[in-house]
């Protein structure tokens, strides 16, 4: 306890004061040659090995009790060190977009970047934390879930800000970098045991180990970046790396993000004790998720996409950062691209065609499956992603074509794509923005009904793009909210709300989708799929591409289950141009475009379609009304219900005349049907 009032002693005796957050700390410019050791936090000298290469100087000076010299002379050493190299930034040609420079200015007030949060989202305006004058590190802005407490004390203005200075020079940025994060020191100090679900749980801690290797590099150089502030720094950054060591996660995309920060840690910084720790701790923790993440398809286990890109890219970037500084590394295991191709194929197949077109920027180019943040993946980030898939594997004709916008390599397929172990499913015509795709979704997941879970009880849904619109988009994800109040996430978590069948309207109790079919069937190509979602009542789900142009479900429930069986539609945003036909059980669009879509669906019995409210949300906090309907056959115990849709692109959609019917009983072996429209006859069938 002696020690920790010291630590917090010295931090505050450079911290702001609640009145001058935005005040200069007055180092800048300083002439002193010297000042009294008792500026300089003592610890320092117990992270740092001062007998590393290069630290002579330090030593003696630390020997001869002169502290704020020899930490000077520290400083010194890492402004001109050259044998190590950060590969994820370059101090040559630093850019800062408009965008870095706005959120750098705003956090001048105070008004700190939370992505996906805004006071003004049309300004791009993040929300003041002054409170009676001082900073509130525990302000969340009403109504918002818990996300944003935890994606705000992962800092992420600071990069930002440390690219407006290297531009700019200005010296307030740093300025106020090194307030702010003084008053976040003293007003979140590291738990004495344990973690806790906000400013130290695993995630926020290894964002903040992350940022801070590249804030150093910025920021180093600054007549701001005093010996008594790096002194400071270097401390809490060994406390976090020391945080991340003791408290491992247990799984999943954080323990990625964890293993990523210590081998950060232990590379760029040798020269602190523990640094061999930090990247031994690291590497091993990458070793062994990257064999033990990633199923047998290529697709994260968390069968979430932003997730999988993520992850995909942290083992991108601890690959280059061992291979820039292999005298460190040394024999560590550091190879983990056999384990990332099949990866790579998953991101360049779940990708929508509109990807090829400049012009579709503000559109989304990846399903918003599970708790996937469509508006992450924009397409300039995306082709980021392909470029660094292409360096990892310049074999790979197809990655070459996709981080080239199509200008080189080889297009890739057309055929079915099924990755049968999560569970999606990808029928398409072409890779041109005037492309067809459908991707199905019908995962398996251990336990995918906890609020928790970033596996939604969707079972079976599917989104349909056709000429740069999606028509049936995913509910996503509003938000992460997974304690207090859940109200909102389990609202766009349940079943109905998604393309797919429920009993009764109730959510499905379980999710171990199942593959039956992919295959060619003359003019149809085919994928079968089921799920057992309820204890009494099984979802199959038939889907025939008819000529690479349209698209017929067939959906049965099978099993003992008694009561009203709904197929549920949540169709694209448009109160005027999506008309619901009730009478006919379906709905058409009518947009000015003529890029239009008709619904209609055949039952084995009689049919009624009731609408309900929808909502979509591409961004978390983000949320738009849409129509919806649900189409619903009373089934008795012994019966099977069965569904017959056609979905039939056409310029003028509400003209279609559409009939569809079973040309047998229901069979455990397949399905057999005729489908007419407009007067011509399509005969389907698909035996398993």
């Amino acid at each position: 306890m002696k020690y920790f009032n010291l630590i917090f002693a010295s931090i505050l005796l450079f911290s702001c004061t609640k009145e001058s957050l935005r005040k200069t700390s007055g180092n800048s410019g300083n002439t002193e040659t010297t000042k009294s050791n008792n500026v300089i936090n003592p610890k320092i000298f117990e992270v740092i090995n001062l007998d590393y290469p290069g630290l002579e100087k330090a030593k003696a000076l630390y020997e001869s009790n002169k502290q704020y010299e020899a930490t000077k002379a520290i400083l010194e050493y890492y402004r001109l060190r050259t044998n190590v190299v950060n590969p994820s930034l370059s101090l040559l040609n630093v850019t800062a977009t408009d965008d870095d420079k706005l959120k750098a200015d705003f956090a001048l007030d105070n008004r700190f970047f939370v992505n996906n949060y805004y006071e003004d989202a049309v300004k791009r305006m993040p929300y003041s934390l002054i409170s009676a004058g001082a900073v509130n590190w525990l302000f969340q802005p009403a109504g918002a879930d818990n996300e944003y407490q935890k994606q705000l004390h992962r800092h992420q203005w600071f990069i930002p800000q440390a690219k407006v200075y290297r531009t700019t020079r200005d010296e307030k940025y740093i300025q106020s970098w090194i307030n702010v994060y003084k008053d976040w020191l003293v007003k979140n100090p590291m738990p004495e045991t344990g973690t806790n679900t906000t400013t130290w749980w695993q995630l926020q801690v290894a964002e903040r180990v992350t940022g801070q290797t590249q804030l150093f590099e910025y920021y180093k150089n600054s007549t701001s970046f005093t010996p008594e502030w790096f002194s400071e720094f270097m401390v809490r950054f060994a406390d976090h790396a020391d945080f991340l060591v003791k408290y491992p996660y247990p799984d999943g995309n954080i323990l990625i993000s964890q293993g990523s920060a210590l081998a950060f840690a232990g590379v760029l910084y040798p020269e602190f004790k523990k640094s061999f720790e930090w990247m031994n701790t690291g590497f091993k923790i990458l070793d062994t998720e990257v064999k033990t993440q990633f199923l047998d398809d290529g697709m994260h286990f968390e069968l979430d996409f932003s997730y999988h890109i993520s992850a995909i890219g942290d083992f991108y970037e601890v690959m280059k950062l061992a291979d820039a500084n292999k005298t460190i590394v040394g024999n560590l295991a550091t190879n983990f691209k056999d384990y990332l191709r099949k990866a790579s194929q998953v991101v360049l197949n779940f990708t929508y065609p509109n990807y090829f077109t400049s012009a579709a920027s503000n559109s989304q180019f990846v399903p918003g499956f599970n708790d996937t943040r469509q508006s992450s993946w924009s397409r300039s980030v995306l082709n980021k992603n392909f470029v660094k898939y292409n360096e990892m594997f310049p074999d790979d004709n197809e990655l070459l074509y996709m981080a080239s916008y199509g200008k080189k390599g080889t297009v890739p397929s057309t055929s079915p794509k099924a990755f049968t172990t999560s569970g999606t499913y990808m029928l398409r015509n072409g890779w041109d923005r005037s492309s067809t795709m459908l991707i199905l979704s019908n995962n398996y997941s251990k336990d995918p009904m906890q609020v928790w879970s970033h596996k939604q009880p969707d079972n079976c849904t599917f989104e349909l793009y056709y000429k740069g619109r999606n028509f049936f988009p995913d509910a996503g994800v509003y938000a992460y909210t997974s304690d207090g109040d859940n109200s909102a996430r389990e609202w766009y978590r349940q079943t109905r709300v998604h393309n797919t069948m429920t009993l009764d309207s109730k959510n499905i109790t379980n999710a171990k989708g199942k593959s039956l079919a992919v295959v060619s069937n003359g003019q149809s190509e085919i994928v079968a799929t089921e799920n057992q979602g309820y204890t009494n009542l099984r979802h199959r789900r038939y889907v025939f591409f008819v000529n690479k142009t349209f698209f017929v479900l067939v959906d049965e429930g099978i099993g003992a289950a008694s009561g009203t069986v709904n197929l549920n539609f949540n169709l694209c945003e448009g109160d005027n141009d999506v008309i619901l036909s009730a009478d006919k059980n379906g709905a058409y669009t009518n947009f000015a475009d003529g890029n239009n879509m008709v619904i209609r669906t055949f039952g084995n019995e009689n049919l009624t379609t009731l609408p309900f409210s929808g909502k979509v949300s591409y961004a978390p906090g983000v949320e738009f009304n849409r129509k919806a309907y649900a189409v619903n056959m009373t089934k008795s115990a012994g019966q099977t219900a069965r569904y017959i849709t056609v979905l039939y692109p056409s310029a003028q959609a509400s003209a279609a005349q559409i009939n569809a019917t079973f040309k047998q009983p229901f069979q455990e072996t397949g399905v057999a049907l005729e489908v007419n429209i407009d007067g011509k006859l399509y005969n389907l069938n698909c035996n398993l």
